[in-house]
């Protein structure tokens, strides 16, 4: 006031205005300069949130993919405690994660676009089996391809979540532009008796994939794997045999169960012609990866784009791992839990074992017109 009053009194106009009005004066002054940083600072939020929209980051989540991650996939435990907003927070979070998971196959060679482009549509191709056959390999070699996209994980809709419907399965899908392939792999599927009539059901059209091993090294590498998680399994002989002096092998057992390949492929062949199959060698999966790939991208009608430069044999694991992609501190080879070393077998039980599954693999040899060299 000090001030104001020393420069009404210095000037014969504002002393004829008087304190009051000047006051006034200044106040509306400052009110406008305050408008004036306002509408700047609102620009610039407005342009900020323009800028985030047009490159993917504010658009809205579909409605069914919301509801597919609260109820089915990721449940969110919270607090009873937490705040409404914590929970949104908290939902928002998992439901992001989740999308992008899509798109972090760990390959250079396939390029990331932002995922809300393109739709999710159900596989028009599904490896469906068979378990320790080589399978999550094939996959991952799979997923080096730009033109396929597969979900990461096994959806087991076929044979486990049927129930939940096919809207459900198709928003388990990654989000496919045109010309690329949409897939999945489930290897219980191949010896699930239900399987082949619902994917029918989903679509006659759909290839079918199935890596197939000797089932005598697939029983012990299954074996194995069931080891692992209860070290307290009986041994693989006992599991094996109903009698061990009568040598009579006990089918209800699923690593056996699962190698007769011929029996389940009768069930599939119910719905789907031969056509629309095709047989992957587990054990050319690991001597020629390359070969088979081609044999797999020419059977789903894509470019031979996964080739010999994608691959190098890892001697300590002892199969095929993909070189380094650019970018990448290493190269992408499977998981611990793949090629662990098998226990030692009697070679009497191994001898029997084989016998049993001969005749079951020169029928699978005829029905798929291909001969696998088992025995």
């Amino acid at each position: 006031m000090r001030h104001v009053s020393c420069v009404v009194s210095s000037c014969p106009g504002l002393r004829l205005m008087g304190c009051s009005k000047w006051r006034a004066a200044l106040n509306l002054g400052h009110l406008r300069v305050q408008s004036k940083l306002s509408v700047f600072f609102t620009m610039i939020i407005l342009f900020t949130y323009l800028f985030y929209c047009l490159n993917g980051y504010c658009d809205s989540l579909p409605r069914p993919v919301y509801d597919q991650q609260s109820n089915h996939q990721n449940k969110i435990t919270l607090n009873d405690g937490a705040s409404q907003q914590e929970k949104i927070t908290h939902n928002a979070s998992q439901v992001f994660r989740e999308q992008m998971s899509d798109f972090s196959d760990g390959s250079s060679d396939n390029i990331s676009i932002a995922n809300t482009f393109g739709s999710k549509k159900f596989p028009q191709a599904i490896i469906i089996g068979v378990k320790k056959g080589g399978t999550r390999a094939l996959l991952e070699f799979l997923r080096i391809h730009p033109d396929v996209r597969a979900v990461g994980s096994e959806p087991h809709f076929f044979d486990r979540f049927y129930d939940k419907g096919l809207d459900w399965y198709r928003n388990l899908m990654p989000r496919t532009l045109e010309g690329q392939i949409t897939m999945e792999k489930t290897p219980s599927y191949f010896i699930t008796k239900e399987a082949p009539r619902r994917v029918f059901s989903m679509s006659r059209h759909t290839k079918l994939i199935v890596v197939v091993r000797d089932p005598v090294t697939r029983a012990v590498s299954d074996y194995t794997q069931t080891l692992t998680k209860s070290p307290g399994l009986p041994s693989f002989q006992n599991l094996a045999f109903r009698n061990a002096t009568t040598g009579l092998i006990d089918t209800t057992w699923s690593a056996v169960r699962i190698g007769i390949y011929a029996k389940h492929l009768e069930n599939w062949l119910r719905f789907f012609p031969l056509s629309r199959l095709l047989f992957v060698s587990g054990e050319r999966l690991v001597t020629d990866p390359a070969g088979e790939m081609g044999r797999v991208q020419d059977f789903l009608g894509l470019k031979r784009v996964v080739t010999d430069k994608h691959f190098y044999f890892n001697q300590t694991k002892g199969f095929p791992c993909l070189k380094k992609p650019e970018g990448s501190s290493r190269p992408r080879c499977l998981g611990k839990s793949k090629g662990r070393p098998h226990p030692q077998i009697p070679s009497e039980v191994l001898h029997r074992l084989r016998d049993f599954y001969r005749p079951f693999n020169l029928k699978f040899y005829q029905m798929t017109g291909h001969s696998f060299g088992w025995d």
